[in-house]
């Protein structure tokens, strides 16, 4: 049986570059599609081109606007490649108007001397930390097991008193893998670096409309270390930076066994107060 994240995902490919798809109800989110999986999508067109070189290095994906639900085109064009390097350009298609755009950069890595930077935090153990049910109004949440340390969705049935002068921690850590599980690849990686839900929830502790601009993957892993890693949780923590005049942004590392640091993300959300 197909898993949902590659039946939601998968490509016909078509003339000139190009490959079709189709939003699934199961990534759904409030408006649209969730981001992580059109993410994986252009990622994925990427992936099946006969002339990639390499692995994902960096990813960056601009929601130009909403992807509606239904048929989509991706044309994934090669711009640029070096001996180590490969750059590529890709657009989301709806009714011949693009509705999302990405950068990416391959690349064949080499074994050299390397180390992490960041520590990972200290937390319990996956297995210690209860599975939070997922908010029935949110399709895409229910494709993953989601275990929250700190900073999980807030209850917005029971809200506090609105105070601007409490300054709430946006900080998540929180254990993450693919619901049913599924071996984690880069296209997997790609739609769980957009699983942090928006951080203005956690300061403003309300819902507020919100919606990602851009995002942009660093993947420090190979194939092999993913492969490795397999369908065990990977520890994801995010937190903001700044919040002002209608946008925010929003950084995370995802940390797989060993402390090996996976990936890194930043993005961009738009906020309407």
């Amino acid at each position: 049986m197909t898993h949902p994240f590659d039946a939601a995902i998968a490509l016909h490919p078509e003339a000139d570059n190009r490959y079709g798809g189709h939003t699934s109800a199961a990534y759904a989110n409030m408006v649209g599609p969730f981001g992580g999986i059109t993410a994986a999508s252009l990622l994925h067109a990427i992936c099946r081109h006969p002339a990639r070189l390499g692995d994902p290095l960096a990813f960056t994906v601009n929601f130009a606007g909403p992807v509606a639900d239904g048929p989509f085109q991706l044309h994934a064009v090669p711009v640029r490649t070096n001996r180590s390097t490969q750059h590529w350009r890709v657009e989301l298609i709806q009714d011949d108007t693009v509705a999302t755009t990405a950068t990416a950069v391959f690349g064949v890595r080499r074994e050299t001397w390397s180390s992490n930077e960041l520590t990972r935090p200290a937390v319990p153990p996956a297995a210690e930390v209860a599975v939070t049910p997922p908010p029935g109004r949110v399709a895409w949440m229910a494709q993953y097991e989601l275990r929250y340390i700190t900073g999980g969705l807030p209850d917005f049935r029971h809200l506090p008193a609105p105070d601007d002068s409490i300054r709430r921690d946006t900080t998540t850590a929180v254990w993450v893998r693919d619901e049913p599980q599924r071996p984690l690849d880069f296209l997997s990686l790609a739609s769980i670096c957009d699983v942090f839900i928006p951080r203005i929830y956690l300061r403003r502790a309300r819902p507020v409309p919100a919606g990602t601009v851009s995002i942009t993957t660093y993947f420090h892993a190979d194939a092999a270390v993913l492969a490795a890693q397999g369908s065990e949780p990977v520890l994801g923590v995010a937190r903001a930076q700044n919040f002002r005049n209608g946008f925010f942004d929003q950084s995370a590392e995802v940390w797989g066994a060993g402390e090996v640091l996976l990936a890194s993300t930043h993005q961009i959300v738009y906020y309407k107060e």
